[in-house]
């Protein structure tokens, strides 16, 4: 039976992943209308949006266009199968790249004004998140002596122990992935002006549904590599994970309300000011021990 863990964790998350993420941006939202006094949605109202996208006709610029998107939605589905199935912690960041790259390549395929400024403005995103990712897979193989989650799981001791600079490091970089204001400037969840929707923005029917279900399935990967920090050999830890999982997402929530949009120099200046300083730091602590 425990042979098979990783393949009932991986069929899990590719059956479950869309209600799971759908149910957290619904709560989200919930949470974020109580802040403004509202009502607000209902908690599965992604859910239902997204199936409505897939119910319409696509119309895409160029054939190009719709093999790219697909090709995110590929690699980003991938990159959760390879995590959740205790696989290599670097091949996932790198599969979760490509993703990406795939997304910008479909805004830049459109020829257009705001979907090319759009695309730039992920590419910008994507200079200032990256390195902090990558130093955190550093971290987890410094802190438990391998890359592979299936290893990282087993420890005695949660990694954030050993790790609390990567944490809070990736804490601030996953406002970033998951487009959360200040840092939301290529795309955002809530109502804006094109040049922010641009990256999307020539986007529609299935193909557009593609791109909010790959959404999806990233936001269940990202939210597990923030568990990843807290699970280890105990069962009850995955208790944990899940309530620290819960209140990072609260404090992004606070977070989207509060404070407006920055511009794109800001961002990477404070991006790279967090990974040289709070990555850096627990970087060398980890080396030195």
């Amino acid at each position: 039976m425990m042979k098979h863990l990783p393949l009932i964790a991986v069929m899990i998350y590719l059956v479950c992943s869309p209600l799971i993420a759908s149910a957290v941006s619904g709560v989200d939202r919930v949470v974020t209308a109580r802040m403004q006094g509202r009502r607000g949605p209902s908690v599965m109202q992604a859910w239902w949006d997204l199936l409505k996208l897939f119910s319409k006709e696509s119309t895409t610029v160029n054939d190009i266009q719709k093999i790219l998107v697909i090709a995110h939605c590929f690699f980003a589905v991938f990159s959760g199968a390879v995590f959740f199935g205790g696989g290599d912690l670097l091949l996932v960041l790198f599969s979760l790249t490509m993703a990406e790259v795939f997304l910008v390549l479909a805004a830049y395929s459109v020829n257009a004004a705001y979907s090319e400024i759009g695309a730039q403005r992920e590419l910008l995103q994507m200079m200032a998140y990256e390195p902090m990712i990558l130093l955190t897979a550093v971290g987890f193989y410094l802190s438990t002596g391998s890359f592979q989650v299936a290893d990282i799981i087993k420890t005695d001791i949660p990694p954030v122990v050993k790790m609390p600079g990567f944490f809070m490091g990736f804490c601030f970089i996953l406002v970033i992935k998951l487009r959360k204001s200040p840092f939301d400037i290529a795309t955002s969840h809530h109502a804006h002006q094109e040049i922010i929707k641009g990256l999307t923005g020539d986007l529609s029917g299935r193909i557009y549904g593609l791109s909010e279900l790959a959404e999806l399935y990233e936001e269940v990967l990202m939210l597990g590599m923030t568990g990843l920090f807290f699970i280890t050999s105990d069962p009850m830890s995955i208790i944990y994970a899940l309530i620290a999982v819960a209140a990072v997402m609260f404090v992004m929530s606070l977070t989207d309300n509060v404070f407006p949009r920055v511009k794109w120099e800001v961002l990477l200046k404070l991006a790279w000011i967090v990974t040289f300083f709070v990555g850096g730091s627990n970087l060398l602590l980890l080396t030195l021990i």
